[in-house]
């Protein structure tokens, strides 16, 4: 399937079985089908040049479970300061910002999260714009996503002024042996 996401490519560090097991014990649901294979071929890096997806590993700066955390609790204190505020959620049904599981980040400030539905074996992605304000949608999985922001479709999901991005995975660098 990743041959018809990317190009080019470099894989960063994967996620072994046990990384992703860890992961879903923590977070309460299984992860996405689509999401696991990713994790396994290519790892933890920057897809398309701009989007950074966390996965389940010892780095606590890529880690899923630590990031996803990190995200949702930013996201609150900030909520928590206005509680009058509103998402504007494409397709008016809100209560797919209830249901978020943050995991990933754009480089320019966007945050993606998936509709955690029970018993699916996808969730569909979506993005938060980093007024948090906007909620769009991203993709039926994760390699919709990807190839839906290398197209025109990367203006409904990024803004009106984003460009298609590149084909191309920047795996992560391993992090160092410590002795």
């Amino acid at each position: 399937m990743w041959e018809t996401v990317f190009a080019h490519g470099v894989a960063g560090p994967v996620s072994g079985e046990a990384d992703l097991a860890r992961a879903e014990a923590a977070l309460g649901f299984p992860l996405p089908a689509s999401y696991r294979d990713f994790c396994r071929r290519w790892g933890a890096g920057l897809a398309a040049g701009h989007v950074r997806i966390l996965t389940p590993g010892p780095d606590p700066d890529t880690d899923l479970v630590a990031g996803a955390e990190l995200m949702a609790h930013s996201i609150g204190a900030v909520l928590a300061d206005h509680p009058e505020h509103r998402f504007e959620v494409e397709g008016d049904d809100p209560t797919v910002v209830e249901r978020a599981c943050f995991f990933g980040r754009s480089e320019a400030g966007e945050f993606l999260f998936w509709d955690v539905v029970p018993d699916r074996p996808e969730y569909e992605i979506w993005v938060m714009g980093a007024d948090l304000e906007s909620v769009r949608f991203g993709g039926a999985d994760l390699g919709d996503l990807l190839r839906r922001v290398q197209g025109p479709a990367v203006r409904g999901i990024l803004g009106m002024g984003a460009a298609p991005l590149p084909s191309t995975f920047a795996g992560d660098d391993p992090a160092p042996a410590t002795h």
